[in-house]
């Protein structure tokens, strides 16, 4: 693609590992930069989903993954595909998303002196223990980010974690508050008056083991017998792709034993965290910020959460909600039985905080003018003299 191809003068390219992940998490983002004079294309492996990015105004390119593999020859051949789409596309800048894309992009973007900003959404599963896949992963990191112009991170230790091992210069990092939540989309309703459940719990997201569900499910074992009529609802994607996947005969025989409400994913959750009274999230996966938690506080509720890498800086522990021990589900029952003893006006009151807490420091707003203003960097560099995919601007 060139700018004559498509008459915009600034093509911008976006690579993820799933065309959900990109209409799910950066739509606005997209929207905006189509509004700015954009011309912006998306990679990513074809779903659902790639048709409705169309949609938006952007052009799809296939990309073909193994998100979750560790084949080195399917790897390479990522390698060389990402390298060949860049050498075609020649983009202002390539904004990359997620493990694989983001060190695979900077790779191939260093050899063609294009310029890329990587954005460290949550380290995952892999640093999650200390593994030769994890000394693996942060060397290609080391090689890979020596070529990024920007590596935005969603969260301080992760920040932290890149700089004490050196794996990018200082000059290159910057902290966005996660991606970002819509505050006008994701704001607070009244439940529906003639719901006649007392309480309700909701935990949703990615259904993976990682994420704590089977923590939320055994506190919710243990809470059902002294609170019969307290709902504990379970909300996700069923069978991902990911190791730590929770599969439907498991929650099947969950639902079956009573403990559980589960409700299929859908692209709209607002109903159902309206009517809930408690988002949880005993996640110990290494998160970058987890949208759910911005969402959930951007409409006014009360959190638990574990006291973890992503989740405490979203939380603030008896202010906005409960921070709880990871892989606990023990302490996770004990703070879910203290939030359902509060009284009413306590646990609105930190929903309330929560608000002005999404309003004042996670806004998608916040983070959309970051990226613009990374842009506008890479554009007033390259108009002076042409911007290598090494050279940092501070």
């Amino acid at each position: 693609m060139n700018e004559a191809s498509v008459g915009l003068r600034k093509p911008i390219l976006i690579i993820s590992n799933t065309s959900w992940y990109v209409f799910n998490f950066r739509q606005i983002l997209i929207s905006e930069l189509l509004r700015k004079g954009y011309g912006v294309t998306v990679a990513a492996p074809p779903d659902r989903y790639s048709e409705r990015l169309v949609e938006l105004g952007c052009r799809y390119v296939p990309l073909p993954m193994d998100n979750q593999g560790t084949n080195p020859l399917a790897d390479l051949l990522l390698l060389a595909r990402i390298w060949r789409l860049l050498r075609a596309e020649r983009p202002l800048c390539v904004l990359s998303f997620t493990t694989k894309p983001n060190i695979y992009t900077a790779l191939a973007a260093r050899t063609l002196g294009i310029v890329v900003a990587t954005n460290i959404a949550g380290l995952g599963s892999v640093f999650v223990t200390d593994t030769w896949l994890t000394w693996l992963v942060s060397r290609l990191y080391r090689t890979a980010l020596k070529g990024s112009f920007r590596v935005f991170f969603q969260n301080r230790d992760d920040l932290a974690y890149f700089l004490e091992r050196r794996l990018i210069r200082k000059s290159a990092a910057v902290l966005l508050a996660g991606s970002g939540v819509d505050t006008r989309r994701f704001s607070p309703r009244l439940p529906d008056p003639a719901r006649k459940t007392p309480f309700r719990f909701l935990l949703f997201g990615r259904l993976l083991f990682d994420k704590g569900v089977g923590e939320y499910v055994e506190s919710a074992r243990r809470l059902k017998p002294k609170y019969p009529h307290v709902e504990f609802v379970l909300m996700g994607f069923l069978c991902v792709p990911n190791p730590s996947a929770i599969g439907r005969e498991q929650v099947d025989r969950w639902v079956a034993e009573g403990v559980i409400r589960f409700v299929e994913a859908s692209d709209d959750v607002v109903p159902q965290i309206a009517e809930a009274d408690c988002v949880v999230l005993p996640s110990y996966y290494r998160e970058g910020t987890p949208r759910v938690l911005l969402e959930a506080a951007s409409m006014g509720k009360p959190l638990i959460a574990t006291d973890s890498v992503g989740c405490r800086d979203v939380v603030e522990q008896g202010v906005t909600g409960f921070l709880v021990e990871p892989r606990n589900a023990g302490d996770l029952a004990r703070n879910m039985e203290k939030m359902l003893q509060l009284p009413e006006a306590e646990r609105r009151a930190m929903g309330v905080r929560g608000r002005e807490k999404m309003l004042r420091e996670f806004d998608e707003r916040i983070v959309i003018e970051r990226y613009l203003q990374v842009l506008q960097e890479v554009e007033a560099a390259a108009g002076g003299a042409r911007l290598a995919g090494v050279a940092p601007l501070s």
